[in-house]
This record gives C-alpha cells, structure tokens and sequence, in this order.
C-alpha cells in the first residue's frame, strides 16, 4: 500500500513524515500519472482556492474526482476538507475547483483568522481513549452531513471537526502536526 500526498501546495511534508515513520511507503502526488501507483491519498492543509486551482492546472482534479472513495481513500485535512465537501455553507466562490465528493457542507475559516488558530483536546472514540490533541488554523467546521456520513469528533461545544463516510476522511484540523500518529493509522485502516 503507497500513500500518495498531494504536493502542490500546504503543509504535505508534515504528512510524509509521520507516514515515514510508522512505516507507510509514500509518493508525492504532482502529475495524473503518479496516482496510478497509490490506492490512498492525502490533500493537506494549506489554501484551498490555491489547491482546486493547482488540481486543475495539472489535471489532477478530474482523476481524484471518479476514484475518490472508490479504489482510492482520501484523506482532506483543513484546506483538504473543503475541497472534499459537496457544499461551502456561503457558497462555492467564483471559479474555486472542487472536488465536491463528500456529502458534507462546510464553512470555510469558521473560527477567524490566523490569530485566532487554537489547540484543543478531542474525544475520538474511534482512535481509542485517549484524547486527540489537535491543532486549528484557519480551520472549517463542518456544519452538516449526509446520511451516510459517519462523525467521528465534536468539539466541546458541539461542533463536528471530524468525519468519515466510507473511504473518505475529512478533518478540519491539523493532526500531521502534533506528532500523534493515531489519525494516520486509522486513514491507513480505511
């Protein structure tokens, strides 16, 4: 099994790093071509409106599009999020590309700007019982799921930051960052 990171834009050294560590061989995604050698991909936190351009100026964003969740698990972690949402609660901007393969509507920058990133502590009953500590940038929040959409964490307040519907995952937060390598395992488990 290859795990592909997309490398066009963000934060997808983070990610090939933890994978390195517990033993996931893994490919930097750039060009149609290099998906033929993953059955998983990872779409990291960075801008999302830089990262469904870039998809589409090197033909990546239609590929993606009729694996994802099929033979391909995805992984969207912040800005990978959005692009794996089916709907933006204000709307898709102008000319944004999107993947739009998960029935989930998410807000994009949901808790403010980057002064306003935090750190919290998550139950995820799914990675054991342990807390989850998670780190929020410019985070979404997902702010609806389809039916056959799993939650997989809520803030204290409610708020869902994580979820999984069949072989796609979507997290607004930043786990490639904390050194905690549970989420991975668990992306890899998919």
């Amino acid at each position: 099994m290859t795990v592909g990171i997309l490398a066009l834009q963000g934060d997808f050294r983070e990610h090939e790093e933890i994978l390195r560590r517990i033993g996931a061989p893994t490919r930097q995604i750039r060009l149609p071509e290099h998906l033929q050698a993953v059955d998983r991909l990872i779409i990291p936190g960075g801008e999302s409106t830089t990262i469904g351009k870039l998809l589409v100026r090197f033909g990546l964003l239609e590929p993606i599009k009729q694996r994802a969740g099929k033979d391909l698990a995805v992984w969207g972690t912040c800005a990978g999020a959005i692009l794996l949402a089916r709907a933006l609660s204000e709307g898709r901007l102008l000319g944004q590309p999107s993947l739009g393969v998960m029935d989930i509507t998410v807000r994009r920058n949901a808790f403010g700007r980057q002064l306003d990133s935090f750190e919290a502590d998550l139950a995820i009953p799914a990675l054991g019982d342990e807390a989850l500590k998670t780190i929020f940038i410019r985070a979404p929040i997902i702010e609806r799921v389809g039916p056959e959409v799993e939650v997989l964490g809520r803030l204290a307040d409610g708020r869902i930051v994580a979820a999984r519907q069949g072989r796609l995952l979507a997290t607004a937060f930043h786990p490639e960052l904390t050194g905690d390598e549970r989420m991975h395992r668990y992306f890899l488990e998919l």
